[in-house]
């Protein structure tokens, strides 16, 4: 799909229409549509099987008769956004003509608008004096939808048939009639068939709630005014959002991003270009000039895409409400198939989420950043999944696990404040931390440390928000492996206006002993043994603004509450901190070396970023330097496990840290 979702109006069209409702009948129907979608997120969080879907990876929407959307939820995850409007629409393509009451719909094709394979999606539609008025719809993660390894995220897949179950629209309840062949065809094709049986019927009943709130509406108000309403809401939305466009400067405006590798080829940061133009038109967006497809699950597909272009643009818009009158003002070239921002069928997708879709929400954060400054934020950490599936041993019939974690991390560094600690990723602010101690309930993994960071918020005048270590040791199991999925140990979490780095991505098998490896932040099927522990962080958010601007009383606060160390305060800083007591938090500020250390770094730090990578690789690989010194001072990256030198990838980063941090260091 290569041509512009929507169409926006020409320069000089006419404008949108105002209200024909009252105002009064208007606002109660627009929140009124509002609680009907969030009834449904209250419905399958109270009868889901899954503990995934309990953890909130869900969404829900209510989309008119054509299936554009009318309202999402107010707890949605941001990578569904769009996406269920793509699906509605696919679904009345497919059974056009062929739609009627007690008819309940599953999908989950990437290839026709969704995320991926373990998201399927529910639609039911809603009827009123014999016609279609609208369709409810729910999508939520499954733990596992078949493929090659337990929880269905391989890295090794380069299309999409070792991924797991395609479901296209298909017909799932039939005027009410549930079609249990049809079921159990979806469910056998997973580890845990029972688990996902329970949800596609919570997913379906969490529709019918919605459709029972509708109709009720249309009972008190009458099938018109309703349809009427469903359309004002999403002319309210456009009406909103091209007023405030037009206050803003116009102009074009550009970044990139970038992947950490492209397995097929040799080593070196894969690109997502962005072009964002205000224009008095709307905001449109050019993603041409990206790569091409990875040799990876690290692909979007058009729905996706589209997804990370609206949920980042929303993100500087946060009062309006969500629907395709928003989509309307926001248009988008993402060039022809065969790209990473638009794979096509077959290329593999499942791992989008941690591939192109946070780099696009991350740059059109950086984009409007410039147009709203006082909105600014730099990157945030990136998201990653860890899975750990085999046989649970502590039961006696053996069966299938699936550990299944994600993690919270830091958000960038603001304009006025530091970025948030321990927040869900952008990809879904919704998603809640899933509780260890349901996780060690029911799989045979115990988890052995989760705390904050301590030097993982990227270094600024505000301070990236700070990431989360975890732990884990493996009990109880049998024929187990390990699969991770993420990214931004190469491409490491950014600052902006002269901020820092954050901190890499990636996983440590048996850390601290004699067997230890670094895994990465991107592999599949991993033998574990029980006994094996494993160690991850997750980054923080990058530094906004220079670090040498940060009050020293700021980051006595940050030693104080273990967000920095008296070693970074120093290096990162250039505060010179002396512990007093610090079992009692006393500390004290040598102001005179503070000021030597800050004239120092600010003499030198043009000239680190220049140094000969090779030999700042020798003095990592002896002990010399530290992990963040290679990426903070001299900007190199490496292969964090063996010391390796990435030259094109060094040469990449030199030049991102050249534009978003060394260009706004006074001399």
């Amino acid at each position: 799909m290569s041509d512009t979702l929507t169409e926006a109006p020409a320069v000089g069209a006419a404008p949108v229409r105002s209200t024909a409702l009252d105002p009064v009948t208007f606002e109660v129907l627009k929140n009124a549509f509002a609680t009907s979608v969030d009834l449904m997120s209250e419905q399958i969080l109270r009868t889901c099987y899954s503990f995934v879907i309990y953890s909130r990876d869900f969404s829900s929407a209510l989309c008119d008769a054509r299936g554009n959307t009318v309202m999402q939820g107010s707890g949605d995850i941001a990578v569904h956004v769009g996406t269920l409007h793509f699906q509605a629409k696919a679904v009345i393509e497919q059974f056009d003509g062929d739609i009627h009451p007690g008819d309940v719909f599953a999908i989950n094709d990437p290839y026709r608008g969704g995320t991926h394979f373990n998201d399927v999606s529910f639609v039911r539609p809603v009827f009123s004096q014999g016609r279609i008025i609208a369709f409810a719809q729910n999508k939520g993660h499954w733990a596992d939808i078949g493929g090659k390894v337990p929880g269905s995220f391989d890295v090794s897949a380069s299309e999409h048939f070792g991924e797991g179950l395609r479901i296209p629209p298909v017909r799932v309840w039939s005027k009410g009639i549930f079609l249990h062949d049809v079921a159990q065809l979806l469910v056998a094709n997973t580890r845990a068939p029972e688990q996902a049986l329970g949800d596609l019927h919570a997913q379906s009943e969490a529709t019918a709630v919605c459709e029972r709130e509708v109709l009720r509406l249309v009972d008190r108000y009458g099938t018109e005014t309703v349809e009427l309403a469903m359309q004002e809401t999403q002319d309210y939305v456009e009406r909103t959002v091209r007023r405030r466009l037009a206050d803003l400067p116009q102009g074009r405006w550009e970044t990139v991003d970038y992947l950490d590798l492209d397995p097929g080829k040799p080593e070196g940061l894969v690109p997502v270009r962005i072009v964002m133009t205000l224009d008095g038109a709307g905001i449109h967006y050019d993603l041409e000039g990206s790569a091409e497809v990875v040799d990876t699950f690290l692909n979007s597909g058009y729905g996706t895409t589209f997804s990370a272009i609206y949920a980042g643009t929303k993100t500087f818009f946060p009062d309006v409400p969500l629907n395709s009158g928003f989509y309307a003002a926001v248009t988008a070239e993402i060039g022809p198939e065969g790209t990473v921002v638009n794979a096509g069928w077959p290329h593999a997708v499942t791992g989008f989420c941690s591939g192109p879709y946070e780099k696009l929400m991350n740059g059109i954060f950086e984009i409007w950043s410039q147009i709203m400054p006082e909105r600014a934020m730099a990157c945030a950490f990136n998201l990653e999944y860890l899975l750990v599936g085999g046989r649970d041993s502590r039961r006696e019939e053996n069966p299938y696990f699936m550990w299944y974690d994600w993690m919270a991390g830091g958000w960038g560094g603001r304009s006025s404040k530091d970025g948030s600690t321990a927040t869900a990723p952008v990809f879904g602010v919704g998603l809640a931390v899933q509780a260890c101690e349901g996780q060690e309930r029911l799989t045979p993994v115990l988890t052995t440390m989760h705390r904050i960071g301590t030097d993982s918020g990227g270094p600024g005048r505000f301070r990236g928000g700070c990431g989360v270590e975890k732990g884990g040791t493996l009990t109880d199991a049998d024929a187990s492996v390990m699969s991770y999925c993420c990214d931004r140990a190469r491409s490491i979490t950014w600052g902006i206006e002269g901020g820092l780095p954050s901190i890499p991505h990636g996983v440590w098998l048996n850390r601290d002993t004699e067997n230890e490896r670094f895994l990465g932040s991107i592999f599949s099927s991993v033998p574990v043994q029980p006994g094996d522990t494993f160690y991850r962080p997750s980054a923080g958010g990058g530094g906004f603004g220079d670090p040498l601007d940060r009050t020293p009383d700021e980051v006595l606060e940050d030693v104080i509450d273990e967000y920095v160390s008296i070693e970074r305060a120093a290096a990162d800083y250039g505060v010179v901190i002396i512990p007093i007591d610090p079992d009692l938090d006393r500390y004290e500020i040598d102001r005179e070396r503070t000021a030597e250390q800050r004239a120092h770094i600010r003499a030198h730090r043009r000239g680190w970023l220049e140094e000969d990578p090779e030999r700042i690789a020798a003095q990592y690989r002896a002990g010399e330097i530290e992990l963040l010194d290679v990426i903070r001072r001299h900007g190199v990256i490496l292969d964090w496990g063996t010391g390796e030198l990435f030259v094109e990838t060094t040469r990449q980063h030199r030049e991102q840290m050249a534009r978003r941090s060394a260009s706004h260091w006074a001399a």
